[in-house]
């Protein structure tokens, strides 16, 4: 089992500690409601060292990530990050991730930490272009500062103008009195905020000077489980649970991230899935009587009949509702169909909703 280079202050504030990922990690410290509340209305900070960063440098890094991922990444600007996804070549997701464009020639990718070898090893097997690559994963961690008082707590920390970095967007700056962090103005809960990155060494005084900022906010760390709860609220993909190796970007609402202008891994079969239209889709639904939905749960018609599985749910502290999302056969798909979950042996009602639930 790792730990990130900060473990010993987590167990030190009284953290719920849990194997993740490989890694030690805080997966609540006061409890998951409040966690979220935190974050939602004001501002709090999760600890997330244990996500992979993969540097690829020379005139044919763009070239190589063409070549493994499903969106464009031509587009990217130094200074822009873009969300997406490797494909394998079975019509499934080897990973999503985030690609940051660093410099002319540079670029880095942010992935899973379940999936670090994983990925890097698919990426090792496309490089025949002789571009550079190095895994970073074990010298630097990433803090998640997150929540709607995120930018004002933070921006006695450095001389760049938080606000004015757009969301997707990314600044390599001082920071917390630490030279050539990274600040991104990304995030995983929908309440906006940062992430950022900075070597093992440096993590700790970053998160003090952090906590000093945002102590007039009422800043507070926040565990794993609040963070789950927040990017479902969103809509967000977990990757293992939404997405996986058998699960096709299109089946799971990525189309916008699969882009035909160019060619890559298994694009051409993906848009030959385009154009045939999918089989199941994955869909956000909201239980309209009570009950909880689960992972690996049953997606049933009024008949009870199965069509589909639920791969992520919970009782949504801001919205006080049991919400998840599942696949279903196609034509459950629409918004406002008529779904069950079999809980136990109860057939709980539900209907399938616009995502995301959580609406500012």
């Amino acid at each position: 089992m790792k730990n990130t280079a900060l473990t010993h202050i987590h167990e030190s504030l009284g953290a719920k500690m849990v194997p993740f990922a490989g890694y030690n990690m805080p997966v609540q410290y006061e409890g998951v409601n409040a966690e979220h509340e935190t974050v939602r209305n004001g501002v709090g900070v999760f600890d997330v060292s244990h996500m992979g960063e993969f540097l690829l440098t020379g005139e044919n890094a763009l070239a190589l990530i063409q070549k493994v991922t499903s969106n464009d990444a031509s587009v990217l600007e130094i200074g822009k990050a873009q969300y997406s996804c490797l494909p394998n070549n079975d019509g499934g997701i080897v990973d999503d991730l985030i690609v940051y464009r660093i410099k002319e020639e540079q670029y880095l990718l942010v992935v899973n930490a379940s999936n670090i070898d994983k990925d890097w090893d698919w990426i090792s097997s496309h490089n025949d272009l002789g571009v550079e690559m190095k895994n970073l994963s074990d010298n630097y961690s990433l803090l998640a500062i997150q929540g709607p008082k995120a930018v004002e707590a933070m921006q006695s920390l450095t001389s760049v103008d938080l606000s004015a970095i757009k969301y997707y967007h990314f600044e390599v700056a001082e920071f917390a009195g630490i030279e050539h962090v990274i600040i991104s103005a990304t995030g995983y809960t929908g309440s906006g905020g940062f992430e950022i990155y900075c070597k093992n060494s440096e993590v700790e005084q970053v998160w003090n000077r952090v906590f000093e900022a945002g102590a007039a906010f009422g800043i507070k760390p926040i565990g794993l489980a609040a963070r789950d709860t927040l990017r479902l609220e969103m809509g967000f993909c977990l990757y293992g649970n939404d997405i996986n190796d058998t699960t096709s970007p299109l089946e799971a609402g990525l189309g916008w991230i699969t882009k035909f202008t160019k060619d890559f891994v298994n694009s051409e079969n993906l848009k030959k899935q385009k154009e045939a239209g999918v089989s199941r889709k994955l869909v956000g639904f909201e239980l309209t009587e009570r009950g909880i939905p689960r992972h690996d749960y049953q997606i049933v018609d009024a008949n009870g009949n199965g069509i589909g599985i639920v791969t992520s749910g919970t009782m949504a502290p801001t919205l006080g509702k049991g919400i998840g999302m599942g696949y279903v056969t196609t034509e459950f798909a629409a918004v406002d169909s008529e779904i069950y979950i079999q809980i136990r042996n109860n057939k709980v009602a539900a209907k399938v909703v616009k995502m995301p639930f959580y609406k500012k």
